[in-house]
């Protein structure tokens, strides 16, 4: 199982952290050992003192696909959830002024989160999704996918132009504005519409 994660694909957050917006999807990759075990705490790793929660939809893959056109991507997923793309922000801006990879700041173990998956036959519209995440009861981030640059569908014909997409592969789509620094104590906690799908401490 691979993560494929798609950065600034959303202006506002784009906005936020006073990044170029892209032509096209920035597409990074985490390993799977950077997904966070079901019960276990996040623990701030000691390389950093400045890690952020991205809130982001994710989508799971359901069959293998290959050069998948738009207007058939729908077909390579049928369950949706929450998850979080935790980033080492003072690693990622050191990197950033290198010009080097974000792996470091971004795949490193535990940085993924992912949320209970849903059918999508339980949502209207893969185009008006809301989702928020709360740390410690009060929202500090919210949207909506249809304030996506690229849709689900959009990111995932574009990302099987370069990767061929297996069964269970996690595609990340991007987080809103709202990103901040997270704290020894916290709880997070993802929503999709009404539904929790996680909720995680932090240490």
């Amino acid at each position: 199982m691979k993560i494929i994660c798609v950065g600034r694909n959303y202006a506002n957050h784009i906005e936020e952290l006073k990044n170029e917006r892209p032509s096209e999807p920035v597409v990074f990759m985490k390993p799977d050992s950077a997904v966070l075990l079901k019960q276990h705490p996040f623990v701030i790793p000691e390389f950093s003192e400045d890690v952020h929660h991205e809130i982001e939809i994710i989508v799971k893959i359901n069959k293998v696909g290959k050069y998948i056109e738009p207007k058939f991507a729908h077909k390579y997923y049928d369950e949706i959830s929450v998850g979080i793309d935790f980033t080492a922000r003072d690693l990622q801006s050191k990197l950033k002024e290198k010009g080097l990879p974000w792996e470091k700041a971004k795949a490193f173990d535990g940085s993924a989160v992912i949320g209970d998956f849903l059918p999508k036959t339980n949502f209207v519209s893969m185009e008006n999704l809301n989702f928020e995440l709360k740390t410690n009861g009060e929202t500090v981030q919210k949207g909506n996918s249809e304030m996506m640059l690229w849709k689900i569908d959009e990111l995932i014909s574009h990302v099987s132009q370069f990767f061929t997409l297996k069964i269970g592969d996690i595609i990340f789509t991007g987080t809103p504005a709202g990103v901040s620094a997270v704290k020894p104590n916290d709880v997070l906690e993802g929503f999709l519409e009404d539904k929790k799908l996680f909720r995680i401490q932090v240490k």
